[in-house]
């Protein structure tokens, strides 16, 4: 790989702290501090993007490779940091966190001059590891490979990964914290993004009334990563965080159409750039049910539920929007912005519906149309993948028995009399149609995977790993490239009544 293509001018525009001290500590005044990366003495590879890799202007992987990837024997033009950012956890002000176990490496540009930055994920403690360890187990490691790629493929916008290593450490973590710690294999990845500035950078230093920064921070974000917006202007600061609202929404609104639920939507954890980031205990739909959340965490209340994830982006943006307001001044036009993301957001999340459902418009009664339809399917419990590959293909005579696949419970007479009634409902709907039932189906297979990475196979996935087996891992990268085909047929079935209630499939901790 050319490495010394990567560079840092993060750290050469703004405050830091280049001490390289690990210790745990608060570091008012600066944006990041310099920190080295554990040298894991024993990496072992187990996946590398070559794809990505060409596309981001690294080059081939070569064997003398692993080392860098470990975190061990970097050129001199590889300066590491880790940034300090804040924010609201779980609705709660949190103060500083910043980046616990992710150290930078800088960036990198292709030959369309398109920036890159990488990070280490795993590769050490950084002042902001909060007294833990910094280091990350081969199941947390595992997923978010395996899964920011998926959303990727999906057509969502994510964070991604270059590479997954084993560490040849063994790390202690108690995956349920219920004082059980165990030994699990350590492994570490590098992940890459056009940028990982959060809500929660900008939210920290605003806290600090660091504001001459606030401002350094937001010009440097506009003109590099918001090229449309003139940066003469004396507007631009409301354009931009119009422009983040915009984003953030059409970031909710394809979780909703896949049947995401990212589990632990802190501002800490929200893109500037309305970017998927920091895969923890996410999990794809299986049955749908508005009121589901992976994470054990956002018990009982449910917080970051899969039907609430619209109203929590609005809501991390008003305090992203509390942050910028010295930038801003003006209380109004933030109230507008904040105040139009919902119809904003319903719009966007109507059409996908309609996209769904291969409907080329939104009729005044689709919105009666769309709510019968989660009700059905919450009531039912019915797969929500499932049904739209299902959907696609029904006929005239399709019944609740075409469907049989996609239940998770055996429906009683009055269930199926009422599905069968939603099916003569929706053919109904598809004679308004202005295109055939051909461009229907071809709109409904563009918008509706085939193939989602669910909790169970990932569960499968890490359980042969731990035992050194990579076949599976291999058949998931393939199908997971081409989510809107069936590869594998054994993928397209919902989950498997023995992996209900077992840790990794129905619930995750934040524990990696």
């Amino acid at each position: 790989m050319n490495l010394s293509k990567i560079s840092s001018p993060f750290i050469k525009k703004f405050p830091g702290d280049f001490s390289g001290n690990t210790q745990q500590r608060q570091t008012p005044g600066v944006l990041f501090c310099t920190v080295k990366p554990v040298e894991f003495e024993h990496p072992k590879l187990i996946a590398f993007n070559e794809k990505l890799s060409e596309e981001i202007g690294l080059g081939n992987f070569e064997e003398t490779d692993l080392g860098f990837l470990a975190g061990k024997n970097l050129p001199e033009n590889i300066e590491t940091y880790a940034t300090a950012y804040a924010g609201h956890q779980f609705g709660n002000w949190a103060g500083q966190l910043g980046d616990g176990r992710a150290i930078y490496l800088g960036e990198i540009s292709n030959v369309l001059n398109k920036k890159t930055e990488l990070q280490y994920k795993g590769a050490g403690a950084t002042p902001y590891s909060r007294t833990a360890d910094g280091r990350a187990v081969l199941r947390s490691s595992v997923r978010e490979y395996l899964m920011s790629e998926a959303i990727h493929y999906l057509g969502i916008k994510t964070t991604r990964a270059l590479s997954l290593v084993k560490t040849g450490e063994n790390v202690v973590r108690d995956e349920m914290y219920d004082g059980n710690p165990q030994y699990e294999k350590g492994a570490v990845i590098i992940r890459t993004a056009e940028s990982f500035l959060r809500f929660g950078h900008f939210e920290l230093i605003s806290a600090r009334k660091e504001l001459d920064t606030l401002k350094e921070l937001a010009d440097f974000t506009i003109e590099n990563y918001f090229p449309e917006i003139d940066k003469n202007k004396p507007e631009k600061y409301a354009e931009w965080f119009q422009n983040i609202s915009e984003k953030t929404a059409d970031l909710i609104v394809d979780w909703f159409r896949v049947g995401f639920v990212h589990g632990v939507m802190n501002t800490d954890n929200m893109s500037i750039l309305g970017l998927t980031i920091d895969y923890g205990p996410f999990s794809f739909l299986d049955e749908y049910d508005l009121n589901f959340t992976p994470n054990t965490t956002d018990l009982p209340g449910r917080r970051y539920a899969f039907g609430n994830q619209g109203k929590m982006a609005q809501w991390n943006l008003w305090q992203l929007a509390n942050a910028l307001f010295p930038l801003i001044n003006d209380e109004k036009i933030l109230q507008e912005i904040l105040n139009n993301f919902s119809e904003y957001f319903w719009k966007k999340h109507d059409k996908m519906l309609a996209n769904k459902f291969g409907l080329d418009e939104i009729l005044d009664s689709d919105l009666e149309f769309f709510t019968q339809w989660q009700s059905i399917m919450q009531d039912l419990k019915i797969d929500y993948t499932l049904f739209f590959n299902k959907l696609e293909l029904i006929t005239e005579s399709s019944d609740a028995k075409f469907f049989e696949a996609t239940f998770y419970e055996e429906l009683s007479k009055n269930s199926r009399d009422n599905f069968n009634q939603f099916l003569k409902v929706y053919r109904e709907r598809l004679t308004k149609n202005k295109i055939s039932r051909e461009e229907s189906q071809q709109l409904m297979a563009k918008n509706n995977p085939k193939f989602i990475l669910r909790n169970y196979l990932l569960y499968e996935c890490i359980s042969e790993l731990n035992q050194d087996k990579t076949e599976l891992f291999k058949k998931l990268r393939k199908a997971l490239e081409q989510p809107y085909e069936e590869i594998y047929p054994e993928f397209s079935i919902k989950r498997p009544a023995k992996y209900e209630g077992i840790v990794g499939c129905s619930s995750l901790s934040c524990s990696s």
